[in-house]
């Protein structure tokens, strides 16, 4: 796959495209990276997501694959003799792909409306949120990583968001670790993993960024 051409349409804060990065890392394949401004939306998005117009998009060999997770699960199935990040037992990697899309439906969902709501309903969000990782530390479990000895295609799509977890504990004035201690040790372990530090973006910045989207939306 040495001729390969590999381009990855991303924006540096989604951990959406985080976790292309860190499937392309885990798989030692060398790409381009094109940061895109979503308010200005480049013509090769475009054009190579004229349905949903959304990052992150892998362009491979001129043909496009986009959603995060399908991207990450093409990956997989392209450069496959290296770091298999799915299951080979079909049960396991149906289940990978559940705790998957679990992450998309509740860790993202709660944990956007921990900075978009106020009151009773970022309440809510944050038991929510909690409630959420608790669920997965009971499937981790006593392993490493959710992939067991290795890191997979569950801890690929989750541990992008510790990127965001200091932005959601800081504007909604809670502390993960203190609640899911477990999840943050793992996060920690998974951290010191150099594929997965280069491909995180740093909390700090995140959060900056959060407060410029909330004074854009008009959220006090």
């Amino acid at each position: 796959m040495a001729s390969d051409q590999v381009t990855l349409l991303d924006f540096w804060p989604s951990p959406f495209g985080m976790r292309v990065r860190l499937a392309l890392a885990e798989k030692g394949v060398k790409y381009e990276y094109s940061e895109e401004d979503l308010r200005n939306k480049s013509a090769l998005l475009l054009q190579m997501n004229p349905v949903n117009k959304q990052i992150p998009v892998l362009v491979h060999n001129g043909k496009p694959v986009c959603e995060s997770l399908i991207i990450v699960q093409y990956i997989d199935e392209v450069w496959k003799d290296s770091a298999p990040l799915l299951p080979s037992d079909p049960h396991q990697r149906a289940q990978a792909r559940f705790w998957a899309d679990f992450v998309d439906k509740k860790i993202y969902d709660f944990g956007r409306k921990i900075w978009t709501k106020k009151g009773e309903e970022q309440e809510a969000a944050k038991k929510d949120f909690i409630d959420s990782l608790k669920l997965m530390e009971g499937e981790l479990g006593d392993k490493p990583y959710f992939g067991g000895e290795t890191i997979g295609y569950v801890d690929i799509a989750l541990v992008p968001f510790y990127s965001w977890f200091y932005a959601y504990e800081t504007i909604g004035n809670f502390n993960i670790e203190a609640e899911c201690p477990k999840m943050i040790a793992y996060c920690k372990r998974c951290l010191q993993k150099e594929t997965v530090s280069k491909a995180l973006e740093d909390p700090q910045k995140v959060y900056d960024f959060v407060l410029i989207l909330m004074k854009q939306f008009g959220i006090e």
